[in-house]
């Protein structure tokens, strides 16, 4: 369980660390695009830049979520369980929930190759000289990087200690 749990935290950072950089890059470039409007100055890379800034963070801030249980859920049927006090039906919904998430995901990363595959025999130069095929591959590694969070939550969902740790009982 500690490889999953190192996994997982490594993912984690990689994850929140590029996540803060790229929105602080977003609104440095939000910013000095408008400033740099004022003295009629338009680097026309900046609106391209920004708008993958925007779809990485997006990614990245789904990893961050999966990972902090913020994810998409069950609540209604999870919220009853626990109501009812059914805590054993909760773990088994909640493993469901993450394993079917993992499973489309990985469905969702082949879709997302084969849409780079046909980007990258067909793409064009957007920024910095940086082709579309490139750029549209962030999609398939976002997932990915999605999916190995929901694996590695359904794997620790086994181990007694985080359970614990989780419901405050330890």
């Amino acid at each position: 369980m500690k490889v999953i749990k190192n996994i997982d935290w490594a993912v984690e950072k990689f994850s929140s660390v590029l996540l803060v950089a790229s929105i602080l890059a977003i609104l440095f470039c939000s910013s000095s695009t408008i400033i740099l409007r004022w003295f009629h100055i338009n680097l026309s890379w900046i609106d391209p830049f920004v708008r993958h800034l925007v779809l990485l963070s997006t990614f990245l801030g789904g990893v961050v979520a999966t990972g902090r249980g913020n994810h998409i859920g069950i609540d209604l049927i999870s919220k009853f369980l626990e109501i009812k006090g059914y805590d054993h039906a909760k773990i088994i919904v909640n493993r469901i929930i993450l394993l079917s998430s993992a499973v489309v995901l990985i469905w969702l990363v082949k879709s997302g190759l084969d849409f780079t595959r046909v980007e990258m025999e067909f793409s064009k130069i957007e920024f910095w000289g940086i082709s579309s095929g490139y750029l549209v591959a962030m999609i398939p590694v976002g997932l990915s990087l999605i999916a190995i969070r929901f694996f590695t939550l359904f794997i620790l969902s086994f181990d007694k200690d985080a359970v614990l740790k989780k419901a405050g009982e330890l």
